[in-house]
């Protein structure tokens, strides 16, 4: 599939302005400013494809959600080029605004004083959805988020898990082809978590492309085929998650639970990462260096061990890495 969304070196410059504390300073500041210059976003460029699923992280203050915002058309860019669909998303605004949906975990969509069916029956009309259109895809997500119990009760009574189902529908019922999540499981227990993204896969199969900003890297790992790093406006990583979890190189991770205490371990491309207690390590491992296979077989000779555990390198563990390389 081609590229349904392109982004050529955009740019978010503002101005913000510095001020001391205390009556003296804060007087002089109504009268004498002094101005601050900000780059939010640095000649970001990307390309998305058609029915991928792209996670954009980045710490806080990143420029992440403000790249969103400018995808989205709520906010200008300084300079560069965003063609979404064929359109620019702040120059053709009504007609872009009808092909997309937006769910952000901090803000919503749904009235509070009102069940969201009645939210999702003034979307209805606002997008101009066709009644058979409008009935087959509100039973479709109700079906699939299991919402026909509350969805006729005011919002303000709902749960979050069950307000943020809500907000999915709500965003997705006039059939987005491109759908902007920012931080979408914020907030929500594990089976809720579980729901959103068995959602999103159903609807990426059908053939919506996701663009997800989280701090949840579990979201990340689960839904995300590709996935671009942005830290202080600068895009510093951009390739599949299976490239990401290379960062690092081919490694392992081996909790071991021993059966006598070792001081070291004298195996080639490994090395104790920590020790939990006398008999509870954890080791990396190179398989750029050494197998696995040939790994447990040294071990065998030089440890006993009555239990053993091999994991992925922590997703956590590569991102900090890459923050702190581009820090460096």
């Amino acid at each position: 599939m081609g590229d349904i969304i392109t982004v050529d070196k955009l740019t978010k410059k503002y101005s913000t302005y510095k001020r001391e504390s205390g009556f003296k300073d804060s007087l002089k500041a109504l009268f004498i400013r002094e101005k601050v210059p900000v780059i939010a976003v640095n000649e970001v460029s990307f390309n998305v494809k058609e029915g991928d699923i792209i996670g954009i992280l980045g710490p806080n203050g990143a420029g992440k959600s403000t790249t969103i915002k400018m995808l989205t058309g709520t906010l200008y860019p300084t300079s560069g080029s965003i063609e979404v669909m064929g359109y620019n998303p702040t120059k053709n605004r009504k007609t872009y605004v009808h092909q997309i949906g937006a769910v952000f975990g901090q803000k919503s969509q749904l009235i509070w004083d009102i069940p969201p069916v009645d939210s999702f029956r003034m979307n209805k009309a606002i997008y101009g959805i066709s009644d058979k259109d409008y009935d087959e895809r509100l039973k479709l997500m109700s079906k699939l988020f299991m919402v026909e119990d509350f969805i006729t009760r005011p919002t303000r009574v709902l749960s979050l898990g069950e307000r943020m189902k809500c907000e999915f529908i709500m965003a997705m019922l006039h059939h987005p082809k491109v759908v902007f999540l920012d931080e979408p499981t914020i907030g929500l227990d594990v089976i809720a978590k579980h729901n959103i993204r068995d959602f999103i896969h159903e609807m990426n199969q059908r053939g919506t492309t996701f663009i997800l900003t989280t701090h949840d890297l579990e979201d990340v790992e689960q839904l995300a085929r590709n996935v671009i790093i942005i830290n202080k406006g600068v895009k510093v990583f951009d390739d599949s998650i299976q490239k990401l979890r290379k960062v690092l190189g081919a490694k392992k991770i081996v909790e071991l639970t021993l059966q006598e205490d070792i001081v070291s371990l004298d195996i080639p491309g490994t090395s104790i990462l920590a020790r939990e207690s006398a008999l509870n390590i954890t080791v990396s491992v190179d398989l750029d260096l050494i197998s696995i296979n040939e790994f447990m077989t040294k071990l065998s000779q030089q440890s006993s061990f009555s239990d053993i555990s091999i994991k992925e390198m922590p997703m956590e563990t590569i991102i900090t890495h890459i923050y702190q390389s581009q820090e460096a």
